[in-house]
């Protein structure tokens, strides 16, 4: 496929200004003899060893590589790969097999890889063919506890925002905020939030203050759009928070609502008002904030 041969080339690209050129070599042998092979058992071998030829360290693109990056597929950062993630995505764009039997082979990898493995293929999906046949696998990789795996598909990954049914956008959006992982990195967060979803997030919300936790204060940008008494209330409790950030990240939700109650509830607290009307805080600031102080 023409779309394969621009992704190819785009990521061998990438490996050529991150790569040792032996790594390289070794990656094209391996290549010439997967794509003409009519079993997949090469590509598994290739696709385990590429970690002797390629490190773990992230990639560093130029701009004129991240702006090629969105024009292949919208959303598409490979920023946050590595090279050894790269290698073996590459790998995959050259197991020329048909539609059936490609899939069971990616299937099988993804039951029987290892946990860096299994992050190559997820993060890899918004690239790879047949994306209806791969939902199932993405929907059902986020019900794993293991971060690297989780992040692979729910960060930095146009996949879900593109592909995933409003519930399992919800469960996943959900499952981060309980493994407090960064919602600013989900894609499509703002334009996916939905009702359900805010309704969803205030109740885990009074679920941690029942047990006398605080909340995640990303959290709050899931109800912006949706502002009623409830919502209301939830605020006016962050805006009284001991915890700063979660009183800022309260003050923001107020401050983004069209609600006139939302704005006179804002204006009863003038110094919080001022901070999130400053411009000093956004979402992803409150975002980065709070996972520094939970690293």
């Amino acid at each position: 496929m023409k779309q394969n041969q621009e992704y190819s080339l785009f990521l061998l690209g990438l490996l050529e200004s991150s790569a040792e050129q032996k790594s390289l070599d070794w990656l094209e042998q391996k290549v010439s003899k997967i794509k003409d092979a009519s079993s997949p058992t090469g590509f598994f071998l290739a696709f385990s060893q590429a970690s002797r030829f390629f490190s773990k360290d992230p990639l560093k693109l130029s701009d004129a590589e991240k702006n090629k990056a969105e024009q292949l597929v919208e959303g598409f950062d490979p920023s946050h790969w590595n090279s050894l993630q790269t290698a073996r995505t590459y790998l995959l764009f050259h197991l020329n097999l048909e539609q059936e039997d490609w899939l069971k082979a990616v299937n099988q990898l993804f039951e029987t890889g290892d946990l860096h493995e299994q992050a190559a293929l997820y993060a890899a999906l918004p690239l790879l063919p047949f994306q209806n046949e791969l939902l199932p696998r993405a929907i059902d990789g986020c019900r794993t506890n293991m971060t690297l795996v989780f992040d692979a598909i729910a960060l930095n990954n146009p996949f879900p925002r593109k592909n995933f049914p409003e519930l399992n956008w919800n469960q996943m959006v959900l499952k981060a905020i309980f493994m407090q992982r960064p919602l600013y990195q989900i894609q499509g967060l703002e334009e996916r939030r939905n009702s359900a979803l805010a309704e969803i997030a205030s109740d885990f919300a009074h679920e941690r203050w029942a047990a006398g936790r605080n909340v995640m204060p990303e959290l709050w940008r899931l109800v912006v759009p949706f502002i009623n008494e409830r919502y209301l209330a939830d605020l006016e409790r962050t805006l009284n928070s001991d915890d700063q950030l979660e009183q800022i990240a309260g003050a923001l939700a107020l401050a983004e609502s069209d609600s006139e109650e939302s704005n006179s509830l804002l204006q009863a607290y003038p110094v919080l008002m001022g901070k999130v009307t400053s411009g000093k805080y956004d979402w992803e600031a409150i975002g980065r904030e709070f996972q520094d102080k939970s690293a």
